[in-house]
């Protein structure tokens, strides 16, 4: 039987929206936020196909009153919150000494503080239906560069802020982990990979050939592989995982 209500943001593209459609197989109704409508309406579309009742909420996520009314629409349609998906914002990749104050924040509100204040906000629906929340960072948390010094630093914020989350879960039974991508091949990266290609005067193949070399990767991963993993974090099979990071890059990151 499916479970009742997922709310995914940053569902109208990439990760997001590969996340937002697996999950209409899982759960009965699924929320899409992102500040698109029109994009949003077309994967409404997809989820409608999965089996699954949309709604669509169109807000811009770094404002502070965002996570009020993405919440309060969700609960007055559907009145309850089994899962969040906490997967909007892309921090700019600017290099550490060029950056400015605004993009450091700007960055960090759509991210970071979208992601805090969403959390907060459903909290208490998700205490009442035994929920799970999933947290997207990535692997630049753990190798931090200089040319993408804020990608970095809001990522381990972000690791930092669902063990914070997940200390509370363990008092009030709502699961919350963090996720931590790699080289996931989405419209963000590939743009990043045209830059890399304009700067050292290559085509977009060989650049992304070389790139993928040097990250030591067999493949670069698609949405759909981390939609997988988020699927499986919010189901019942994964309950006794909380506030964990897991890191899903293909090998990329040869710590431990």
């Amino acid at each position: 039987m499916p479970r009742a209500v997922v709310v995914v943001t940053g569902a109208s593209s990439g990760i997001g929206r590969a996340a937002a459609i697996r999950l209409s197989q899982d759960f009965a109704k699924v929320v899409l936020v992102a500040r698109s409508r029109g994009e949003l309406e077309a994967a409404a579309d997809q989820v409608r196909a999965g089996g699954a009742e949309p709604l669509v909420v169109a807000a811009d996520l770094s404002r502070p009153d965002a996570a009020e009314l993405v919440m309060g629409q969700t609960l007055a349609k559907f009145s309850q919150i089994d899962a969040l998906l906490n997967i909007a914002g892309a921090v700019p990749g600017i290099d550490l000494f060029q950056m400015t104050d605004a993009q450091w924040a700007a960055g960090a509100e759509l991210k970071l503080h979208a992601a805090r204040r969403l959390t907060l906000q459903s909290w208490d629906a998700l205490k009442a239906s035994k929920g799970a929340v999933v947290f997207m960072a990535g692997i630049a948390a753990e190798v931090p560069t200089t040319g993408a010094a804020a990608v970095g630093v809001i990522n381990a914020a972000i690791v930092a802020l669902a063990k914070a989350f997940a200390d509370k879960g363990r008092q009030d039974d709502v699961q919350v982990n963090s996720v931590s991508p790699g080289a996931v091949m989405t419209g963000r990266r590939m743009s990043m990979i045209s830059q890399w290609a304009s700067a050292h005067h290559v085509d977009i193949e060989a650049a992304k050939k070389t790139l993928l070399e040097k990250s030591g990767i067999a493949r670069y991963g698609t949405p759909e592989d981390i939609a997988e993993l988020m699927s499986f974090l919010v189901s019942p099979a994964a309950r006794w995982i909380t506030g964990t990071q897991i890191r899903i890059d293909g090998g990329e990151v040869r710590t431990i």
